[in-house]
């Protein structure tokens, strides 16, 4: 597996957005009507998903409170929702269309997981299907099959200058680093002991002085 994206968690959408947009990133709603999220896109590699909120409805929280699994996908949910801001998740990807490889390597390591299927439509009118799966284990990352339709732009460099995101380093109980060195292969993750993402670096075009 591959990082897929990073969650930058905001209080405010369309102030976070706004804030992006200041420091030169080309920012998109993640769709057109009461949107929860926005998608800062690179030509290649993860992407940045800031999040206001995970856009889960109270009744459906209420409704997986009612199982164990369901309440283990709650308390992800719960955190991100409740986070003050900044970096706060990271996902990671395949290309395939399952996470049955994912699913057995958590199971090895006596790891379980929500599994789901998501759907988005965006403001491109792009009908974006994928898979998540969500470790119960808050510090793992959760997963995510590649989305059916490709919404990164082509030879993009953001005003900024910004080409992608090139390191990222993400904290994490010692112990666990077996498990995500066997589920990722990604060279621009680094794993250190600690909680959560603690450095995001960019890539930048060099610029005539």
């Amino acid at each position: 597996m591959k990082v897929s994206h990073v969650i930058y968690k905001v209080q405010d959408l369309d102030k976070g957005v706004k804030e992006f947009r200041a420091k030169g990133f080309e920012v998109e709603y993640g769709k057109k009507k009461n949107p929860y999220n926005a998608l800062i896109y690179f030509s290649e590699g993860p992407y940045i998903e800031l999040l206001a909120n995970t856009g889960m409805p109270s009744l459906v929280k209420t409704i997986l409170g009612l199982s164990a699994k369901g309440e283990k996908l709650l308390n992800r949910l719960n955190y991100w929702d409740q986070h003050p801001g900044g970096y706060c998740g990271l996902a990671l990807e395949n290309y395939k269309d399952n996470l049955d490889s994912e699913r057995a390597i958590l199971k090895k390591h006596e790891q379980g997981c929500f599994q789901m299927n998501s759907r988005r439509n965006d403001t491109k009118g792009r009908q974006l299907r994928f898979k998540c799966a969500y470790p119960y284990e808050l510090q793992i990352p959760f997963y995510m099959t590649y989305f059916n339709i490709d919404p990164k732009p082509k030879n993009f460099v953001h005003p900024n200058g910004v080409k992608r995101i090139s390191h990222i380093t993400y904290g994490v109980r010692r112990e666990l680093f077996p498990l995500i060195h066997e589920m990722c292969d990604d060279e621009m993750l680094e794993l250190l002991e600690g909680d959560g993402i603690e450095d995001v670096e960019f890539e930048c075009f060099p610029r005539d002085l």
